[in-house]
């Protein structure tokens, strides 16, 4: 979502933890992920996958939904990257494991 000056907004990613991270995957895993992608608003992914636990999770999504979580703010899925430059690279900060989708 971009303010009024068509800018995308400014995201504080040092307020998520590992904690919130754990708790999105978890709500992926009760709601399922077209539960997930409803509630979250997000779309599977198409590029990465983040390994938690023997199990594929959306980094973007997962990370999006953490930092709600975390801040009470929710955010759509064009307000950050979701490659190598944004959520990998946050999640990777945070000490989870992210990969390429191997086709």
């Amino acid at each position: 979502m971009n303010d009024s000056s068509g800018r995308r907004p400014t995201i504080d990613w040092d307020r998520v933890t590992r904690d919130e991270v754990v708790q999105a995957i978890e709500e992926y895993d009760r709601l399922g992920p077209d539960g997930f992608f409803s509630r979250h608003g997000f779309a599977p992914t198409t590029t990465y996958e983040l390994v938690w636990e023997e199990r594929a999770y959306p980094p973007k999504a997962v990370l999006g939904t953490a930092y709600e979580f975390a801040t009470g703010r929710r955010l759509a899925s064009a307000d950050f990257e979701g490659g190598k430059a944004g959520a990998v690279k946050v999640l990777g900060r945070l000490g989870f494991t992210v990969q390429q989708i191997q086709r």
